[in-house]
């Protein structure tokens, strides 16, 4: 199995450009069953989870064509209402939305249950409640099988969420936008990709409105179409790299990216004592040799981001004083700690929080990453420790960061594979 040898101490500097949003690529992807056309995706970022998805659309009868490494075209007009492969759907949490999709499309589905990063339980008894609520009724016709259907076709109703659910508000959209009659979801999330998802579906024929708020309003459609639709940017990837600048005392530009999307990682960066500036399109971050420690607690958005905890955590770890990270959305969040503090990190986990007391250095060390921003903790850590650090596992930093190697080392770092 591969790993990454990173040799730290090196100030990240230059400029790095941020690629297509994770949290929106695969649900779009999954969302063109919904759609029965043709579809041109563009500023699709080149992960591994990417490539699965692609790979699991075309296991169903869709066909794929990459125009470049990150544009594609998805054709699945001929997509078969059939299960996808269990071992290609356990692997990721967002083969969920194959429901949606397939519900929408076919009215009925089935699917295999979703796998991805392992980091406390993520039920989906919300997906199922909404679901529901349009006509569908859903079983478990074995402990990996979710099986839907609409007897008498899926209707437009009132879906009231007890948690705003980033991935129930996709799903419930997907199916939504085909059933008759208008669909209100309460309590819905608010995230960036609810708004990405949002715009393509329109872009395809649908007729939603309120994306980005906490009501949204779906009035069914009786078919979509086809479109060519450009991916909003990843907000995690271009805080991972701001995080990074800062944890190392460097200056780096990050282009391609949306400032609303993060002001609450900008804020609690000026918060410590790190400067961040904005200039249209471009976030500019420069570390500082000290910075203060801080109190964060995880929400969904607007709040802070429960992807950005871990490296929240790397930096922390290296700050004047004691700083608290709790942990609202996942309460599994905090299996990188253990690993950070082999590398000399002083951090104890009292029920859902991580008790950081800053140290002056952190030392390279042989760590694994636990999942996908756990693994982009440990690489923060190691580009700012002295000395090297092996990191094992990098399957789960594959799954969200396009290039990171070749972008890290264009910053200054010492990275390879190995």
């Amino acid at each position: 199995m591969e790993k990454l040898i990173i040799r730290g101490s090196n100030r990240l500097y230059g400029d790095v450009k941020i690629s297509g949003m994770k949290n929106s690529a695969l649900p779009v992807i999954f969302g063109t069953i919904a759609v029965n056309d043709v579809c041109t995706i563009k500023n699709l970022p080149d992960i591994s989870d990417i490539a699965l998805a692609l790979e699991t659309l075309e296991m169903i009868g869709a066909t794929v064509r990459f125009i470049d490494t990150s544009t594609v075209i998805i054709d699945t007009r001929g997509v078969q209402m059939k299960s996808p492969p269990l071992e290609h759907v356990s692997k990721m949490r967002a083969s969920i939305y194959l429901l949606g999709a397939m519900l929408g499309r076919f009215g009925k589905a089935e699917v295999g249950y979703p796998g991805g990063c392992d980091f406390g339980l993520r039920p989906i008894n919300l997906h199922i409640k909404g679901f529901e609520a349009l006509g569908a009724k859903i079983t478990f016709s074995t402990a990996a099988m979710i099986e839907g259907e609409t007897p008498n076709g899926l209707a437009g109703n009132i879906v009231y969420f007890d948690i705003a659910s980033v991935g129930a508000t996709i799903n419930v959209m997907l199916a939504a936008a085909l059933a008759k009659g208008t669909t209100v979801i309460e309590n819905a999330a608010r995230e960036p990709h609810i708004v990405d998802m949002a715009c393509f579906l329109n872009a395809c024929g649908a007729n939603i409105s309120g994306a980005g708020t906490s009501m949204i309003r779906i009035k069914g459609v009786e078919r979509l179409h086809g479109c060519t639709y450009e991916l909003a940017p990843d907000m995690i990837e271009a805080g991972t790299y701001m995080v990074a600048a800062a944890a190392t005392g460097g200056s780096i530009c990050v282009h391609n990216v949306v400032p609303k999307h993060m002001e609450s990682i900008s804020a609690k960066l000026r918060e410590i004592g790190i400067p961040v500036g904005i200039m249209g399109n471009t976030i500019t971050v420069t570390g500082t040799d000290s910075f203060r420690g801080t109190e964060i607690r995880t929400n969904p958005y607007p709040g802070f981001p429960t992807d950005m905890h871990p490296q929240f955590s790397a930096l922390l770890a290296l700050s004047k004083g004691m700083s608290t990270v709790s942990e609202g959305i996942y309460s599994g969040r905090f299996k990188y700690v253990s690993e950070l503090n082999k590398m000399g990190a002083n951090i104890e986990v009292v029920e859902n929080a991580a008790l950081i007391n800053g140290v002056e250095k952190l030392h390279g060390a042989s760590v694994k990453a636990t999942d996908l921003r756990a693994g982009a903790c440990l690489v923060i850590a190691a580009l700012a420790a002295e000395g090297i650090t092996t990191i094992s596992n990098i399957e789960y930093i594959d799954r969200g960061y396009e290039n990171l190697v070749e972008k890290l080392r264009s910053l200054g770092a010492d990275i390879r594979r190995g």
